[in-house]
């Protein structure tokens, strides 16, 4: 009796879950907004529109945003997996970044947030963000520039088809960083060795 109700109230809260109606067919109107931006590719080139969440339907207001967070998310992730991996072969000068301060690279986070130069970092990141990218962001959203466009264009291709690989490029790199940055953080915590992380 007990394992029929048990079966019974996992049936029910399980079709909670459920619609009950066929979900509706994007709309035009987000499919256009999705195919102004690059980067709705896979790696093989092919066309590649992943929503399943369906936030640029939900928030299609919002999708310059997203784009400029995707953006800078991405260029981070991409400096992150450079520095993690360049700091288990050579170090900046000084005693407190030395290899016998902060024997692995892991470990320089706490190290550094107790003698100090995380709170420089975080001043000066933060003051990046007040003057740099808070005005990009308003920018962005009232249509004045695009997403992630700073104006460093010195080594731009100047044929537009080429600009847009590049800009594929450089999403998809950004987006494969992102996945890179926590997977070797969590391999040289779990494993306690530097690169290559085994």
């Amino acid at each position: 009796m007990k394992t029929a109700a048990a079966l019974l109230a996992l049936l029910a809260s399980a079709s909670a879950f459920t619609t009950s109606k066929p979900a509706a067919p994007r709309t035009t109107a987000v499919e256009a907004a999705m195919d102004d931006y690059v980067g709705s590719v896979n790696f093989a080139g092919k066309d590649f529109k992943f929503d399943p969440l369906k936030l640029s339907e939900t928030y299609s207001p919002f999708l310059p945003w997203f784009r400029e967070c995707e953006l800078r998310h991405g260029r981070t992730a991409m400096i992150a997996v450079v520095g993690f991996i360049a700091t288990d072969f050579f170090r900046i000068p000084g005693e407190m970044y030395s290899f016998e301060s902060i024997p692995k690279t892991i470990d320089a986070h706490d190290a550094l947030l107790h003698s100090g130069p995380m709170y420089q970092l975080l001043l000066w990141i933060g003051l990046f963000d007040m003057v740099i990218t808070a005005p990009a962001a308003v920018a962005t959203m009232n249509g004045e520039r695009e997403a992630g466009d700073y104006g460093q264009t010195l080594f731009a291709p100047s044929d537009p088809a080429a600009m847009k690989k590049k800009q594929e490029s450089e999403l998809m790199n950004g987006r494969l960083a992102m996945c890179a940055i926590g997977g070797i953080a969590t391999q040289s915590i779990i494993s306690g060795h530097g690169f290559p992380y085994l």
